[in-house]
């Protein structure tokens, strides 16, 4: 798979654990909502994207913050693609603390729709792989410190899932530089989906040449966030 950038060593997170969901106990918060992890990724950044129906063969989607997988795991379960048909997409997932296999495969389990696309991400990341295949689905885990893995890397996202921990909690995740980042790996028309609506995020993808439209949050949460790349 083209793109490639060498892993760097990394270290899993802490954890704690409340109604299934893991926790990450240096940000106090949980890798997905408790109220419906699926349906907040659908809702967020399938939905927040205009996705399944931009996805294409060869499109390619990239995320801050690959935790448990369950973003690409809602992805490969939109993708029609994936039902032993010829068209791929690529998923590029930027993260500094890969989730240990055991604890992924706990927090996968509380999805069991999910199990014919978990089963095979888990054997494969079982082993340390950073390239994966999935039914219709090629992932490239970049393991680093996305300020400075992203800069660095070579490709350009159709649409982009911004997955970082809350921006009050993890602000490294969120800053100007980064979102600028963001937008010089974005192709023409690119888009992005993400829970938060700080203002100061909306402000810093603003700055980096989105139009960015302020949208109804998932399950009582009042806004999220979402747009398109500037010609």
């Amino acid at each position: 798979m083209a793109d490639a950038i060498q892993p760097e060593p990394a270290t899993a997170p802490a954890l704690g654990w409340k109604d299934g969901a893991p926790v990450a106990l240096a940000f106090d918060d949980p890798y997905f909502s408790l109220k419906g992890g699926l349906e907040e990724t659908r809702h967020v950044f399938l939905a927040g994207n205009d996705l399944p129906g931009r996805l294409r063969d060869g499109f390619h989607i990239a995320e801050t913050g690959f935790g448990t997988g369950l973003n690409l795991l809602a992805l490969a379960l939109a993708w029609p693609g994936g039902s032993g048909g010829a068209a791929r997409l690529r998923f590029t997932s930027f993260e500094a603390f890969p989730m240990a296999a055991p604890d992924m495969e706990r927090a996968l389990a509380h999805f069991p729709e999910a199990a014919a696309i978990s089963a095979p991400l888990l054997a494969q990341y079982r082993t340390g792989a950073t390239e994966i295949a999935l039914p219709g689905i090629d992932l490239h885990l970049v393991i680093g410190d996305v300020r400075q893995t992203l800069p660095a890397w070579g490709g350009q996202a159709d649409a982009w899932f911004l997955d970082g921990f809350s921006p009050a909690k993890n602000p490294e995740m969120w800053g100007e530089d980064l979102m600028e980042s963001v937008a010089r790996h974005t192709a023409p028309g690119g888009s992005f989906a993400t829970y938060t609506a700080a203002g100061h995020v909306r402000r810093a993808l603003a700055a980096a040449g989105f139009e960015v439209a302020r949208l109804p949050g998932f399950a009582g949460k009042r806004h999220m966030s979402a747009g398109r790349l500037r010609g």
